[in-house]
């Protein structure tokens, strides 16, 4: 985080803290936080024992570690609910899964990063797998392009020309014009894909999911490339677009 974004309020530095907290599930260090949120740790262990007075965070003593509490866990419940994130969109994802056998993602906007709000594992033994609530890059993932390509005008245009294009995997896009022409391709044919761009040996496909509110979420199949090639995922649209249509009804996403 730069110097010129990093809070200067309380609340604004208790909820950068918590943000990062929630990049370690298995715990982190109140020295780790305070580095990746910008404070002195003075300031950090100052507020994480506010959060972990108010069950937003939990201290292990043996571990000297902190990790979310479950007052997250009930907020993160009512934000799921607010936007459809419910079970009957987990099943419609489910089914999706059992049709391609592969995994099948969704994700939204945040910010400059896409988050996973749903993972859900096909049956082989070999998977993908992505981790709900976790962040993810844009510019290399067939969801990150769907949410670029399908965003609000003004988003989409400020995204295109300003998102990171670092190189994760072999085909990553690095090229500014390449990546906005690649954005205009997806919003001409309604899907995405992504050829081992974030990761070797990952395909993935994904398509545009209206909800009523007027936001956008991103449905995904994905899977390893040994398994799936560039034509197969393309003859998995029409499937993704029919989930996409249930959940559209089920997901306000405004």
């Amino acid at each position: 985080m730069s110097a010129a974004a990093r809070p200067t309020d309380v609340v604004g530095k208790a909820l950068s803290l918590l943000t990062r907290l929630g990049d370690f599930p298995d715990g982190a260090a109140a020295s780790e936080l305070a580095r990746l949120s910008g404070l002195p740790l003075s300031t950090a262990h100052r507020l994480l024992g506010m959060l972990v007075r108010e069950d937003y965070a939990k201290f292990n003593p043996a571990s000297r570690r902190y990790t979310l509490g479950l007052r997250v866990f009930q907020l993160a419940q009512s934000v799921a609910q607010a936007h459809g994130f419910s079970g009957m969109a987990r099943a419609t994802l489910e089914q999706v899964s059992l049709t391609t056998r592969e995994a099948t993602l969704l994700a939204v906007l945040d910010a400059d990063r896409l988050l996973y709000v749903y993972s859900i594992e096909g049956p082989q033994q070999v998977r993908v797998v992505g981790t709900p609530g976790r962040h993810g890059p844009l510019h290399c993932t067939s969801l990150g392009k769907v949410l670029i390509a399908y965003a609000a005008a003004n988003v989409r245009e400020h995204l295109a020309h300003t998102v990171s294009l670092d190189v994760r995997g072999p085909n990553t896009i690095t090229d500014r014009e390449q990546f906005i022409a690649e954005i205009a391709k997806v919003r001409a044919h309604g899907f995405a894909l992504a050829d081992e761009e974030h990761e070797e040996g990952i395909r993935a496909v994904s398509v545009p999911v209206f909800g009523a509110g007027g936001g956008v979420a991103a449905l995904s199949t994905a899977a390893p490339a040994y398994r799936m090639t560039v034509q197969h995922l393309e003859e998995l649209v029409p499937t993704l677009n029919e989930a996409a249509k249930s959940l559209a009804a089920v997901m306000p996403l405004s």
